[in-house]
C-alpha cells in the first residue's frame, strides 16, 4: 500500500476529498473538480491514496475503495456495480457520473445561480447526455462505434479526446516519476476536465437555456400568429431547431410546425422550413414551386406580396422586408400544399 499523498488547499480547511494515487484517468479528474465546485468542499484537501485508514479518515472517496453507498463512498470498480444515471441509460457510471448523479442539480445550482427546478432538471438531464456519459462509457471500456465501422475510420483521432488528454498528462513511465510527480499532474488533469465542464454549463446555461424560452414562447403562442399554429414566430433570432423538435415531442405535436420566421442580422426578415428531422434535408413543406429562385421585384409582383427578397431554388427558405411580408409568404405556402 502507498502512504497518502495530501496537496494542502488550505491549510485551515478539515475536509477531506480522497482519490487514488498513481496514475489518473479523466473520471476521477472531473469528479474532484465537481466536487470543489461545491461551497462544502471548495477549500478541501486532496487525498490521494490507495491505504484504507486514509479513506476513512476522508471526508468522500471517490474511484477507489471498492464501495459506492451514495453518501461517502463513490466507486465504480466492485464486480457487483452496475448503476446507470437514470433508468433511460445503459452505460455504467464511473465516479464522474456518480458525483454528477448525486451533486449535478447542486453544481448547477451554484455555478449558474438559478434556482426554477425546471431548468436546472433541463441543464441536469443535458449535461449528463451531451458530456459525462461519454466519460462514463470511456472509463468502463465501452466504444461508440462497431468494430467494422471502427476499422473503417478514415483517419487517427484518439490523441484529440479529452479522455486521452488527461492521460497524456500522466508523468512517462521512463521519467522514473515519484508520487510528487503523478499528484502534481493529477491537479492540471483535473483542471483541464474541470474547464471544459464548466464552458459547457455555462454555454447551456446562458445561451441554450434563453434560446429554449425563445422558442417555448414562440410556440405558446402559434396559434395567435395564425390559426393553423403551423408558423413560428420568434422574438429574437436564436438557435431553435434542437429546441423545436423537443417541444413538439413535449406538447404531443410532432410535425406540426411547418415554417418559423425571424429577423436576420440586417433587420430584414427570413422564412425557414423545418426539416421532417433533426438530421434530415427534407423539409416537412416547402415554399411554393413557382416561386423558387426568385428575387425581388419578380418574386413580389408574381407572389402578390410587397417586399419580398428572395426563395431560395431548393424552396427552404426565403427572405423578405418585413414580418408582415414573410408572414404572407408562409400562409401563402400552407395554402398551396
Amino acid at each position: 500500500m502507498s502512504t497518502a499523498k495530501r496537496i494542502k488547499l488550505d491549510n485551515t480547511t478539515m475536509v477531506k476529498i480522497c482519490t487514488h494515487s498513481g496514475s489518473f484517468h479523466a473520471d476521477e479528474s472531473l469528479a474532484v473538480y465537481l466536487l470543489k465546485l461545491l461551497p462544502e468542499f471548495k477549500d478541501a484537501e486532496l487525498i490521494r491514496s490507495r491505504t484504507p485508514s486514509d479513506w476513512d479518515a476522508s471526508d468522500i472517496v471517490v474511484d477507489v475503495s471498492g464501495k459506492y453507498d451514495g453518501v461517502k463512498f463513490f466507486d465504480h470498480h466492485q464486480r457487483e456495480f452496475n448503476t446507470t444515471f437514470s433508468n433511460d441509460y445503459k452505460t455504467k457510471l464511473s465516479s464522474a457520473g456518480l458525483i454528477y448523479k448525486h451533486y449535478g442539480k447542486q453544481i448547477i445550482e451554484q455555478v449558474l445561480k438559478i434556482e426554477d427546478e425546471a431548468k436546472i432538471e433541463l441543464l441536469y438531464q443535458k449535461l449528463y447526455k451531451e458530456f459525462v456519459e461519454s466519460l462514463d462509457a470511456n472509463d468502463n471500456g465501452i466504444s461508440n462505434y462497431s468494430r467494422e465501422i471502427e476499422q473503417g475510420k478514415k483517419f487517427t483521432d484518439k490523441n484529440i479526446t479529452l479522455p486521452s488528454l488527461v492521460s497524456n498528462l500522466n508523468p512517462s513511465w521512463n521519467e522514473n516519476p515519484t508520487d510528487k510527480d503523478y499528484d502534481r499532474q493529477f491537479l492540471l488533469s483535473s483542471e483541464l476536465m474541470g474547464t471544459a465542464f464548466l464552458n459547457l454549463l455555462k454555454g447551456y446555461g446562458n445561451s441554450w437555456l434563453p434560446a429554449r424560452s425563445i422558442v417555448e414562447e414562440a410556440f405558446e403562442s402559434r396559434f395567435e400568429v395564425d390559426k393553423s399554429g403551423e408558423i413560428l414566430v420568434l422574438d429574437q433570432f436564436c438557435p431553435w431547431k434542437e429546441h423545436l423538435y423537443s417541444i413538439e415531442k413535449d406538447n404531443n405535436a410532432q410535425g406540426d410546425t411547418k415554417f418559423v420566421l425571424f429577423k436576420d442580422s440586417s433587420n430584414a426578415w427570413r422564412i425557414s422550413t423545418v426539416s421532417i428531422t433533426s438530421s434530415s434535408f427534407e423539409f416537412r413543406l416547402g415554399l411554393p414551386e413557382e416561386l423558387r429562385g426568385l428575387r425581388d421585384e419578380e418574386l413580389s409582383e408574381k407572389s402578390g406580396i410587397e417586399g419580398c427578397i428572395f426563395i431560395h431554388a431548393a424552396g427552404f427558405i426565403g427572405g423578405a422586408q418585413s414580418k408582415e411580408s414573410v408572414l404572407k409568404l408562409a400562409q401563402l405556402s400552407l395554402k398551396s400544399a
